[in-house]
């Protein structure tokens, strides 16, 4: 059957801003990226947190994510590279696209931990506040396959099927990449209602994303056609979803039962802050104390004044009495 409508594959898979040619793939993944910090840092600062701190920590996430999810694809797809006929160099080629979700979080988040601990933030609390863009940055990203024509799922003639001609398949396909990135969209929306509903932390909406997004890449991952490992019949990314899912699962429900509730307080304040008011406190006290010396030498020098006097201590005392009487 003919397909009457399809969405077409762009003709080149690079972006051209100015002179400088950019490949597609790496531009969604830079944008992403920027999202996520964006978003990330607007529910730091309405959690309590400083304003900038999320894109200093993500100046150690970003990078060691970037290299666990190359990792985790050239591990699980050491075929494409190591294989008869293949270049090993070429599992350097980021910018080519193949990147591991599941090893981009997971290395994504030590650099986020050596990140947070440089500045005495709990982690969970930073999780659940970059949760959502995290989500974010995926939904873009995904269109970074579309640009490389990879990634697709089984031939469809549904109006909405991406048109494929890559050399090796030719045809329309299941734009798996779409549904993906409009997942991706849901559970972001998802994790800031629940958020805003039930007040997650301790890493609760980190978890609610984790186990969201794994529903979605499961169906997703079974549409697809491409090459993979196989395990009693499902793709490998499928049984990592259902063993994330379930870890995520576990980790919310006694997460909720052993520390429930949201952290009073994400990230401490500065020690910039603490001295200034330190300073403070000790110009108070040492203004008190030189104000009470000298009012203590005032008093002594009035009654030293009036012993002296011809009219001796009666008059003294008579002063004395008056000053008091005046003072209180």
């Amino acid at each position: 059957m003919e397909t009457l409508a399809f969405i077409p594959s762009p003709s080149s898979g690079e972006i051209v801003i100015g002179p400088i040619p950019l490949r597609g793939y790496a531009f969604c993944i830079i944008v992403g990226v920027f999202v996520a910090v964006w978003l990330g840092g607007k529910r730091w600062v309405a959690r309590g947190g400083q304003p900038g701190t999320v894109a200093d920590i993500a100046v150690w996430a970003v990078p060691f994510g970037l290299v666990g999810g190359r990792l985790y694809h050239v591990v699980t797809d050491y075929q494409l590279y190591f294989g008869e006929g293949r270049d090993w160099a070429d599992a350097f080629k980021i910018w080519e696209g193949g990147l591991g979700i599941w090893g981009a979080i997971a290395l994504g988040a030590v650099g986020a931990w050596i990140g947070c601990r440089r500045r005495g933030i709990p982690l969970p609390a930073y999780a659940d506040a970059i949760a959502p863009g995290i989500a974010l940055a995926q939904a873009v990203g995904r269109w970074g396959n579309w640009f490389n024509q990879e990634l697709y799922g089984r031939p469809t003639d549904l109006p909405w099927a991406v048109r494929i001609d890559n050399g090796v398949d030719t045809g329309t396909f299941h734009p798996t990449f779409l549904y993906e990135s409009l997942w991706c969209v849901g559970v972001a929306l998802l994790v800031i209602w629940a958020d805003r509903r039930f007040r997650l932390g301790h890493g609760r909406a980190f978890a609610l994303y984790v186990a969201a997004y794994t529903v979605g890449r499961f169906w997703i991952e079974y549409l697809r056609i491409d090459e993979a490992h196989e395990i009693w019949g499902l793709r490998l990314n499928n049984w990592t979803s259902i063993a994330v899912f379930l870890a995520a699962v576990a980790y919310i429900v006694l997460s909720a039962r052993l520390r429930p509730g949201r952290e009073d307080v994400v990230e401490p304040v500065s020690e910039k802050s603490d001295g200034a008011g330190a300073g403070a406190g000790g110009a108070g006290d040492a203004e008190d104390t030189v104000g009470g010396e000298t009012a203590k030498g005032s008093a002594e020098g009035e009654g030293k004044a009036a012993e002296d006097r011809p009219d001796g201590p009666e008059r003294a005392e008579s002063a004395g009495g008056t000053s008091a009487s005046t003072a209180g």
